[in-house]
């Protein structure tokens, strides 16, 4: 059957129908993602109640683990996202199986030279003539967080499964039950067996084996029989795909992940490094605190972007599987607007509430003060960062991670850069020059993105899709459609033709 035509107005019964497929996918990312933000926090108190010492050797710990490892792990799972999106559209479970075994082999085989670096932080770090007593600190930390990434090597790419096939309350509830441990688990390590700061490290790998365990229970419990998990990984390649051998599928697989991985790497690095250039300011004590201040402030506000990310594209990929380029197009003019309709919300929250949330985090008046003047700044860079976060769903669900990582690279690297360095250090703007610089970014990054969007082909993506993972009954059945329910959030009625 033809590719349907995609140039139809949509209902507002079908746009409804949308946004109700849309949040029921979506909310639960959300909830996961406040939640892994209050198990930050935790850990973060915790480390602060053992001492100054400890706080400071263990946000060094953090700062070096986010940026060589888990925003290394994360990356490289996205690159499953097409894969399994559209073999779940178009029920060929086989490939979501092979695909799913293979990102985990994948990831772990990478968190083999991430944990060697791991492990030689300390000589790593005191070349770099950093304060020996917060370097040893620093690498306890490390040391014990070494299984963290057997533990998210598993995760990321269950989550992703999970996520393809539109069950995600399973993953929220899962998450939740994990989160009630995780605050006796680490008072335990951290205070009762007086591990200090490598406690807090324990726990939170052990917290996140509870949730794997917890995740691997429910879906071995509700697995059918045709959605085979246990599909040999070498001694078959992926049925109704275009490509013929091993080779091949691990290449397509290494293709989509290593563009994913550098477009999460990309932007993650560039706050780190507005971070550092924060330290060669005037009162870096000031510039600094507030850069902290700041980036709690847009990790809170990036749940919610990142939920609506996950959600487009699991329904872009569902749908360009099974046939439909017209519903991804809904589902992505439908994203954008949801994706407007919150950074509004941001804008205002940073404007109006900027004050009571600067105070939050401090009592100090010099830092309380600049926070103020950044926060609308940051509020401005919601209005594009929401949008085209969320476009950058469209790019993996529609398999073109690429594009994503070119467009994050150019934004970032090329326009933002040079314009937070040119305002904070040349014209004297300070931190606000840097804030500017992050604002210059991310409005590149969103124009660009939203003309890619603008200019997609849908049914050549559905036709790409067909290459991808392969035609299924769904091409001719093009009326049904995928069911995203709460705690199912799969296909019903479902015909698995070999």
């Amino acid at each position: 059957m033809a590719a349907e035509q995609t140039h139809k107005h949509p209902t507002m019964l079908e746009v409804l129908e949308e946004l109700k497929r849309m949040t029921d996918i979506c909310f639960p990312i959300v909830a996961m993602g406040l939640v892994g933000y209050l198990k930050n926090m935790i850990s973060v108190v915790c480390m602060g109640r053992l001492g100054s010492l400890e706080l400071a050797g263990g946000a060094l710990a953090i700062g070096f683990t986010n940026i060589t490892g888990y925003s290394v792990l994360s990356g490289l799972a996205m690159g499953m996202e097409p894969l399994c999106s559209q073999a779940f559209g178009s029920r060929n479970l086989t490939i979501v199986s092979l695909t799913l075994q293979r990102t985990i082999l994948m990831l772990l085989l990478a968190s083999l030279p991430i944990g060697l670096l791991w492990f030689n932080l300390e000589p790593l770090m005191l070349r770099l003539h950093q304060n020996p007593d917060i370097t040893h600190i620093a690498s306890l930390y490390c040391h014990y967080a070494i299984p963290d990434l057997i533990a998210n090597s598993l995760l990321h790419p269950l989550r992703i499964y999970l996520r393809s096939k539109g069950t995600t309350w399973p993953l929220m509830w899962c998450t939740l039950l994990a989160i009630l441990f995780h605050l006796p688990i680490t008072f335990f390590f951290a205070f009762t067996l007086c591990l200090g700061v490598p406690g807090v490290a324990v726990s939170t790998f052990v917290s996140n084996f509870n949730t794997l365990f917890f995740l691997l229970g429910y879906i071995f419990y509700t697995r059918t029989p045709k959605e085979p998990l246990c599909t040999p990984l070498v001694k078959q390649v992926m049925p109704f795909s275009s490509t013929n051998s091993l080779g091949e599928e691990w290449g397509m697989l290494l293709r989509l992940a290593v563009p994913s991985c550098l477009a999460v790497c990309l932007e993650w690095w560039w706050y780190e490094f507005m971070t550092l250039l924060a330290g060669y300011l005037y009162k870096p004590h000031i510039t600094l605190a507030t850069s902290a201040i700041v980036i709690q402030t847009t990790s809170l506000m990036y749940t919610l972007p990142s939920a609506l990310s996950a959600s487009l594209s699991t329904r872009v990929g569902n749908e360009l599987g099974a046939g439909r380029p017209s519903k991804a197009r809904l589902a992505t003019t439908a994203a954008i607007g949801l994706a407007l309709l919150t950074s509004m919300f941001g804008l205002l929250w940073t404007t109006l509430g900027r004050q009571v949330w600067g105070r939050v985090f401090t009592k100090d008046n010099e830092v309380l003060q600049l926070t103020m003047a950044v926060l609308p700044i940051i509020g401005l860079c919601e209005l594009a960062n929401c949008p085209q976060t969320t476009c950058c769903g469209v790019l993996r669900g529609s398999a073109r991670p690429s594009v994503g990582a070119a467009i994050n690279f150019c934004s970032f690297y090329l326009v933002g850069t040079p314009v937070a360095i040119s305002l904070a250090f040349v014209w004297k703007l300070g931190f606000l020059g840097l804030c500017y610089g992050l604002l210059a970014a991310q409005v590149t990054c969103a124009v660009s993105i939203l003309t890619v969007i603008y200019n997609t082909d849908w049914e050549e993506e559905s036709i790409k899709a067909k290459y991808l993972v392969g035609g299924s009954s769904t091409f001719a059945h093009a009326d049904q459609t995928v069911k995203c329910e709460e705690g199912v959030g799969f296909l019903e009625a479902a015909v698995f033709e070999k």
